[in-house]
Formats: structure tokens, sequence, C-alpha cells
């Protein structure tokens, strides 16, 4: 078996996430714990994890805490990647930089990205059943579009100025997407509207130490290895810069052998992605207390 992770982004958190682990499991509890008392915040309590201005550092916390039960039990993984925010989590797991560092870059990249979506509203909308070429012809036309996400070969998230994505949005119907679903998000990631983030968070970057990870981690937006000298640029970049999701999955398969990818982290979005990208993998998804049992019992890993 060589296993590969997938780290969740935002969009799939939910009430209560993690709790169950927080109560069962000392390793989680420990990873939590650790973090409340890097942050001065009482993450134990659901309604503090669950606070929509701590997201990014509950989903980091989350995901570790996961990571950490898992990395006892299996081989070491082969590559990693994460979705967006996900990517501090692949990172942190791969020790490329410290978990109490990652968090508090984490919070301050959420602060950054509030602050830009106040400056510059937007919006984004996922464009199904359509050749993501047809949606970078379409939004390179059109003020204020932009492709933001490459997720499979059916599903591309445009984001931008709400002008810019209702027009896009339009034309893509007309050019045959099958459907455009407007998401809900306060700002539109991944795109030029990001740019305040983006510096921002590079001056911050200026006071983290990075390492070369431990394990492979495969960038969003490069389709590369992260390393200890494009760390920092990279990660500002990825702001502004489409993600690039499917060409990870197959970069992780093709060159690490990967046949088991196992998704850390709220929800199963990756896990869905990469059924519908990779036939010939297993793919998991753990979130909860329940699922991690189910895995360990499905890989033979029961304590």
């Amino acid at each position: 078996m060589k296993i590969g992770y997938l780290f969740s982004g935002q969009g799939q958190q939910f009430p209560g996430m993690g709790s169950d682990l927080y109560q069962n499991n000392d390793t989680y509890r420990n990873v939590v714990d650790t973090a409340s008392r890097t942050l001065n915040l009482d993450l134990s309590d659901p309604k503090v994890f669950d606070d929509p201005e701590n997201t990014q550092v509950a989903i980091l916390t989350m995901s570790y805490g996961i990571y950490r039960i898992l990395a006892d039990q299996l081989p070491k993984a082969q590559a990693m990647m994460g979705l967006s925010l996900g990517e501090y989590s692949a990172l942190v797991s791969a020790k490329a930089l410290s978990f109490q560092s990652g968090l508090k870059l984490v919070r301050d990249r959420s602060h950054y990205m509030d602050e830009a979506g106040k400056q510059n509203p937007g919006s984004m909308a996922a464009v199904l059943k359509i050749d993501p070429d047809v949606v970078v012809d379409v939004t390179s036309k059109i003020d204020g579009a932009y492709p933001a996400n490459f997720n499979t070969s059916e599903q591309t998230v445009i984001g931008g100025t709400k002008a810019g994505v209702e027009k896009a949005s339009a034309v893509l119907k007309e050019r045959g997407a099958k459907r455009v679903v407007p998401l809900k998000v306060a700002v539109s990631s991944h795109t030029p509207l990001m740019q305040l983030a983006s510096d921002l968070l590079a001056k911050r970057m200026e006071n983290v130490t990075f390492k070369t990870p431990t394990i492979p981690v495969i960038s969003n937006t490069d389709v590369g290895l992260f390393n200890e000298n494009n760390l920092a640029d990279t990660l500002t970049r990825q702001l502004v810069n489409p993600t690039h999701f499917r060409e990870d999955l197959e970069l992780m398969v093709n060159n690490y052998g990967v046949d088991t990818l196992i998704e850390i982290g709220p929800g199963n979005t990756l896990t869905k992605f990469v059924k519908k990208t990779l036939k010939d993998v297993n793919a998991y998804s753990v979130d909860s207390l329940k699922k991690l049992t189910d895995l360990q019992e499905k890989l033979g890993l029961e304590d």
C-alpha cells in the first residue's frame, strides 16, 4: 500500500467538527490543546472551534490532529497535497514548519484575506461539465473574471468581481456548461482580487523559517514540489493564482506510485474529485471518529 494524503481546504466545515475525536482520542486532544495554548484560544470549546473567525486555524488543527493519529499507524506517505488552505496542513504534517508557526501564519493569512475581501468584494461559481480550456478562453475576454480552481476535467471554479462572474457565468452557459453554481463565499480566492492579502502575506513570510518537507508536498500553484527555497514565494502567489488539483493528483500517482489516498479534514470534496479523476486508486475521507474507526478497520489498523 502506497499512501498519499489530501488535506481539505475551506468550504466543508461543519458544526461540532472534531468534538468526537477530542473526547475520545488522546493524540487528537493533545494537538487541539497545543493549538489552544499557541493561539490563546480554547479550541476545545465547539463554539470557539466553529467560530467563522477561527475557521482556518480550526481546519489546520483538525487536519493535523487526524494526521498524527494515522501517521503512527500507517506506513510513511509517498506524497501529500492540500487544496488551498490545506497546503498549510500538508506542510505542517511534512515538518516544513512547526505546528505552532503554522497556526500563527494561518491565523494572520485569514485576517489578510478578510481585509482584502472587504476592499475588493468578489464572488465565485463552480462551472460544471465543460472543458477547462473553454473556461480559460471565456474568462480571458471578460474584465473581472478569472479561473480560480481547476478541480477536475469537468469542474472549474471561477472568481472575480460580482459583475465579472455573472457575465462569465452567462457566457459559459451559452458555450455549453451544464450548470454554473454560485458559491457561498465572502472572498474571491486565487484571483487578483486577493493581491492585498498576497502582499501582506509576503511581508509576514519574512519572519517564518521553512524547511524542505520530509515527505514530498505538491504545490497547487506550480504543480511541482515545495522546498525551503520556494515555500514563501509559492504560498504568497497561491492567493492570486489558480489551483491545479487535477494535475496534482495525476502527478502524485504517476510520479510517486500512490494507490491509496486519504483525505483529512472536514468534508469529502477531495475524495469526490479523486473518484472522478483516478479510477484505479482507493480513496477515503476522515473527518469524524466514526470515519476514522471505519478506515482503521478497512486497513487493518484497529487499536
